[in-house]
């Protein structure tokens, strides 16, 4: 079925009967509600504990919601009814990765699995439904180590037949999947083998890894995330990225015990980070032929490294015999490599190799090798979304250029550090301060509703938020980061993927700075994940970005949050009051438990906060 799209909201306008009969009825609302409700809609103030919900709840958002409609009517927006849920088929949909079609298309040797979403996909506009043994995951911390195995795409007789060692780390028992973070991917144990490159980096132990400047680790076809979720719980971030699979997907594992990750590969594409992204790189048993393409997948990672920052390759230890001998070359023409690109090998041990990139940016203008990459010219920075894999050293006329180990340990950034990026200290400091106190109107907010509309499952104790409800959270439109910031400030166990549109001016690296994760991503597109993958959304002036251009539909921005919210799950949307008026509809019609909030201070601008609900079939 598919929906008019919101430039085709606005219908005929009601009679003058209509609009009287509209005047009266709003009349009888603000007699019921009373002179301590004048206004029928809740508002946010400043104070920390709003008391939203105490007397008259229901009865007061079925006032408002008959308010909005009736002014839904007066404005002329036509109500569209619900959309359809999508067929079995696509309970675990990923728009824009169509390995049979690419395969059919003649693309191989790793081609195939690239996202492709140059051309428009006009399909069926559904509702990606869960499977049929979908279960709302558990709380953290346990959730962590044990999952639901109807929840991800994978059957008992997949994982048994697997050969990874990671997979076979795994235990699968009766309805659930644990992981058991003491058996990592290392025989010694995922503690050990942290412990091991702390050491070979010349470093006690792993807990001082923000020592040797390490706060953000890209993790290259990660497994399911067991050697992540240790560093998670050292207060590094650790972002997981693995091409798109079928079934049994490394991402999705990694997603579904709440943990950071994303689709990404370098194939034949760049990643969507800006260079100087990551002070470390991670790549155990990764399954990619480092010395292939003319050393292309190592100038990637050379792109997205910090200056000072790690390579860490630990190579398969279960080969057969007979691969020893091109092992041994493949690493011996990495070795050649890295000297042309200026990274020094630091340490090796059994089958870990740790190379440490260059701090100084005069090394690739002085070497004299054969066969050396070319420095790319300077306006090539700032081309990081999804371009072609370069084989050129980038990042090196950047102001960002310092060393991992001349940075501050903490994410707050010095005035001479924003300046740097172009921002003046006093507006990402005012900005700080905003999101600070917003979080606590938010979580005011939504703290109520988790308590009435979620009571207590059997067995449970009682919920402590966020730790009920939240894990991660996507900010759609991240600016400096500052939603995140608060976050961090206020100790909630939750992380943030921090998304820039493309279409808006680029902070990321900004973000990244401050040791969060982020990511690059044109929101007239799919997000590169897959479906139920994260517990709440919030988009600030992101829809009145998007609909000020042609390029990109409101109703398919909605359903494409929907695919990626897990049910139950939350979205709260900031925007001016008709584009909010006009969410509303497009949350109602993909099913959305909506609730629009006045913000006492602004008269511009409203909140929508909606509930995904859990619909079964």
């Amino acid at each position: 079925m598919r929906s008019s799209g919101p430039n085709q909201l606005l219908g005929s306008r009601p009679s003058l009967n209509g609009l009287l009969l509209c005047f009266i009825v709003v009349l009888a609302l603000v007699a019921i509600l009373g002179p301590s409700s004048s206004k029928t809609l809740y508002s946010v103030d400043s104070s920390p504990i709003p008391n939203f919900y105490k007397n008259y709840r229901r009865l007061k958002e079925q006032a408002t919601s008959d308010f909005l409609e009736i002014r839904s009517l007066s404005l002329g927006i036509v109500r569209s009814r619900e959309f359809d849920l999508c067929g079995k088929e696509r309970e675990n949909y990923v728009p824009c990765y169509n390995v049979s079609a690419n395969l059919a298309a003649g693309l191989h040797d790793g081609n195939e699995f690239d996202r492709r979403c140059e051309k428009a996909q006009v399909g069926l506009r559904c509702l990606v439904r869960p499977p049929k043994d979908y279960k709302i995951p558990l709380r953290w911390p346990s959730g962590k180590d044990v999952i639901w195995s109807g929840n991800v795409k994978i059957t008992k007789d997949q994982f048994l037949s697997s050969g990874s060692m990671t997979k076979r780390l795994m235990l699968l028992e009766e309805n659930q999947i644990a992981f058991h973070s003491e058996d990592g991917i290392n025989i010694d144990g995922v503690k050990d083998y942290s412990r091991q490159i702390a050491e070979m980096i010349g470093l006690g132990s792993d807990s001082e890894f923000l020592r040797a400047g390490v706060r953000t680790v890209l993790d290259i076809n990660c497994g399911f995330g067991s050697f992540g979720a240790h560093l998670f719980s050292l207060k590094l971030m650790t972002v997981c990225i693995a091409a798109y699979e079928v079934f049994g997907s490394q991402v999705q594992m990694a997603l579904e015990r709440g943990l950071p990750a994303m689709i990404g590969n370098f194939f034949s594409r760049q990643l969507p980070y800006p260079s100087l992204s990551y002070d470390m790189v991670h790549c155990a048993q990764c399954d990619i032929n480092w010395d292939a393409k003319d050393g292309a997948f190592l100038i990637e990672v050379d792109r997205v490294l910090k200056p000072g920052g790690y390579f860490v390759l630990t190579s398969p230890t279960s080969k057969p015999q007979g691969t020893n001998a091109k092992k041994k070359t493949m690493f011996a023409s990495v070795e050649e490599f890295t000297q042309k690109i200026c990274w020094s090998l630091l340490a090796q041990q059994d089958e870990t190799f740790i190379w440490q990139k260059t701090s100084d940016a005069h090394c690739y203008t002085i070497r004299n090798m054969d066969g050396a990459p070319a420095i790319c010219k300077e306006d090539y920075d700032d081309q990081s979304y999804y371009q072609p894999i370069r084989t050129c050293i980038s990042g090196t006329t950047s102001k960002r250029w310092v060393s991992v180990l001349n940075r501050s340990t903490g994410s707050q950034l010095s005035s001479e550090q924003l300046e740097v990026h172009g921002v003046h200290p006093e507006d990402f400091y005012e900005d700080s301060q905003f999101w600070a106190l917003a979080l606590t109107n938010y979580w005011s907010l939504l703290t109520p509703l988790i308590f009435s509309d979620h009571p207590k499952r059997p067995g449970d104790e009682d919920p402590l938020p966020p730790f009920n409800m939240i894990r991660n959270v996507m900010d759609m439109n991240a600016h400096y980061g500052g939603f995140n910031a608060a976050f961090m400030e206020t100790r909630k166990s939750a992380w943030v993927m921090n998304v820039m549109p493309v279409s808006t001016t680029n902070t990321l690296p900004l973000i990244l700075d401050q040791g969060f994760a982020g990511v690059l991503h044109d929101w007239c597109e799919p997000f590169p994940t897959y479906p139920r993958t994260y517990d709440m959304l919030h988009a600030n002036g992101l829809l009145s970005h998007l609909l000020s251009s042609d390029r990109c539909d409101a109703t398919d921005l909605f359903l494409e949050m929907d695919r990626i919210l897990r049910p139950e799950g939350w979205i709260v949307i900031c925007d001016k009051v008709h584009v909010i008026e006009k969410a509303r509809v497009l949350a109602t019609q993909v099913r959305w438990e909506a609730r629009v909030i006045e913000l006492q201070n602004d008269n511009d601008q409203r909140l929508l906060v909606c509930q995904k609900p859990f619909l079964k079939k």
